[in-house]
């Protein structure tokens, strides 16, 4: 494996925030809302605990697509580069997809807390990009 890309780093680390800022973000929100719908929104360490592996798998997901984009890059053939292309894409996908399964079907993660921080990196990117234009 080469060496880390300084773009590949900075990237991963702004994602970190958005992801990090994200999943807190959605601890308060379902603090504030539990109260409300107490038969619906679950807060407890199920929550916490879907947070961290849900955010931690939103991390890994875009460092592991940094790295591939790096290696890609260095790849002079170009059906090749789609083929590796395609099969990061492939394994990210399943990644997270399994991630999702394991979310929903055990019963010691808050599905919710756990699905959402998959969406926090996307998130993050487009609202940056919004602020700064």
């Amino acid at each position: 494996m080469s060496i880390l890309q300084p773009a590949v780093k900075k990237e991963t680390q702004k994602v970190v925030v958005y992801t990090v800022v994200g999943v807190v973000l959605m601890w308060g929100v379902l603090f504030l809302l539990r109260p409300t719908m107490p038969d619906k929104i679950v807060f407890d360490y199920t929550t916490i605990l879907a947070g961290i592996i849900g955010g931690g798998v939103a991390i890994l997901n875009f460092f592991l697509m940094g790295i591939s984009v790096q290696n890609i890059a260095a790849t002079e053939d170009q059906d090749l580069a789609k083929k590796k292309m395609k099969t990061s894409y492939s394994q990210r996908m399943a990644l997270q997809l399994i991630w999702v399964v394991i979310a929903i079907a055990a019963p010691c993660f808050y599905f919710v807390a756990g699905i959402l921080p998959l969406l926090f990196p996307s998130l993050g990117i487009k609202f940056m990009a919004v602020i700064k234009k």
